[in-house]
Parts: structure tokens; C-alpha cells; sequence
């Protein structure tokens, strides 16, 4: 079994991401299955076969624990470590060939709190990867495109696992998109691009983390993803491979 984590700032698109991917393995033969571990979400664009819902419920949590909005989804984030036993025997059971996890929208409690690492590194899978999404509609400037740039470095250093970096929502951003993948593969346009944007501090601080970024491997370009046709699957199915299959891809 192949383990994909799909991450991101909330809003991203993780969820239609991770519904895309399962379609494009289920549509090529490979037996997939999903792994919901938000345990605030409402509603899902795809069918679980195993929902961490069933063992952290967001409303006791509230009532129990006297708790709001925000300090039940913390506690629950906690919990989902607890339940890595019943969660890992489920998807034994279901034994995919690859096992898409769709992690909590609140990047910050599943990456930044010792759960989220935690159940990465605890899970048994052959092999692991995880995709970070770039929410198109954020970076649309030189500098917010470092600056989440900065948070997909984090997060990478947080889980610990190959990760590939995508760009979704990118039919939404129009004449904009040519210039995002050119910041993310050139790191001369993209110092270019902040100097007309920023200046002083301001400068010298964004040119600083980028060339920190670049020094540790980042500037590797992004794939683009249109969450709403598809366009784009192949190419991050390809990348996945690279990262988990050791190149054998699955057949389209």
C-alpha cells in the first residue's frame, strides 16, 4: 500500500483534489480508497471508506468539555492520534493499493501539534508522499508566493515525508498563471517580480527567506491542477511516481 497525504491552507481544495486523484486511479485500474481525517467537515466530495468522524465527534466534544468552536477542533485534532489503532485496523481491512488521506483544513493543528506527525510517521504503508497545495487565488503576487512558499517548507520539514507541490485553482487566475509558474521554476524572474512589488525592509526580508528557500532545494516548480476539470492529474500522477513508485506509473 502506497499512502498519498493531501495538505494545505484551508480552502485549498484538498477535499476535490483528493476526490480527482481517486478518480483517475479508480478510472486506471488501481484500487484506491480515502481516508478522511477532518473531523470538523461537514460535507465531502467523494464517498469514505474511512472516516475519522466515526471515532472523534466535534459536537460531544463540545458538549463535554464545555468547549467552543475552536477549542473542540484542537481537542479533536489531539484525538485523532488516539485513534490510530481502530483507523489503522480499518484500512488494513480495505488493504488499497493506494490510500489517499485527506488531512484536516486547519493545516496549523495538524502540522504544528504533535498529532499530525505523529500519525504520518506511525501509519504503516509501504511507502508515503505528500501533496502540499498552493491555493492559486493566494499567491498571485511575488510575495505572497514566497510567503506560502515559506509555510510549504514548513510544513514539509514538519511531516518529514517526499512531498510534491501543486498549484490548484489555476483556470481561476487567469493571464496570471504564466507569471506563478515562472516565479516557481526562475528564481532570477521571481527576485525581479519582488523588486517591482516590495522595497526596503520589506525587500531585503522576502529576497532573504527566498534565497533560504532556494538553498534547501524548493525552487522545483509546481503543477498545476484544475480541481473542477481534472486537467493536470496526469502530470501530478507522474510526480507521485517519482516519489512513491519509483517511477512506474500508473497506466493511463
Amino acid at each position: 500500500m502506497k499512502t498519498i497525504f493531501v495538505t494545505g491552507t484551508a480552502g485549498s481544495g484538498k477535499s476535490l483534489l483528493t476526490s480527482k486523484i481517486y478518480e483517475y486511479y479508480t478510472r486506471n485500474g488501481a484500487f484506491a480508497a480515502v481516508l478522511n481525517l477532518d473531523p470538523g467537515v461537514d460535507s465531502l466530495p467523494y464517498t469514505c471508506d474511512i472516516d475519522v468522524r466515526d471515532y472523534v465527534d466535534i459536537v460531544s466534544i463540545m458538549h463535554q468539555y464545555d468547549l467552543g468552536p475552536n477549542g473542540s477542533l484542537i481537542m479533536a485534532n489531539d484525538l485523532i492520534a488516539s485513534k490510530i489503532d481502530e483507523l489503522q485496523n480499518e484500512v488494513d481491512r480495505t488493504n488499497p493499493d493506494y490510500l489517499l488521506v485527506d488531512t484536516p483544513g486547519q493545516i496549523e493543528l495538524f502540522a504544528y501539534r504533535t498529532s499530525g506527525p505523529f500519525f504520518i510517521q506511525n501509519l504503516r504503508s509501504e511507502e508515503k508522499a505528500n501533496i502540499f497545495l498552493f491555493d492559486g487565488s493566494l499567491i498571485t503576487s511575488p510575495v505572497n508566493f514566497v510567503s506560502l512558499s515559506l509555510l510549504a517548507t514548513s510544513i514539509k520539514l514538519r511531516l518529514d515525508v517526499p512531498t510534491v507541490n501543486v498549484l490548484t485553482k489555476s483556470d481561476l487566475i487567469g493571464e496570471k498563471l504564466k507569471d506563478v509558474l515562472s516565479w516557481s521554476s526562475n528564481l532570477r524572474t521571481l527576485e525581479e517580480a519582488i523588486a517591482k512589488e516590495a522595497d526596503g525592509e520589506t525587500y531585503s526580508l522576502i529576497t532573504n527567506v527566498l534565497r533560504g528557500l532556494n538553498l534547501s532545494g524548493f525552487a522545483q516548480g509546481l503543477i498545476p491542477i484544475s480541481n473542477v476539470t481534472g486537467e493536470g492529474i496526469v502530470n501530478l500522477e507522474i510526480a507521485l511516481s517519482r516519489a512513491i513508485n519509483l517511477g512506474e506509473e500508473v497506466e493511463d
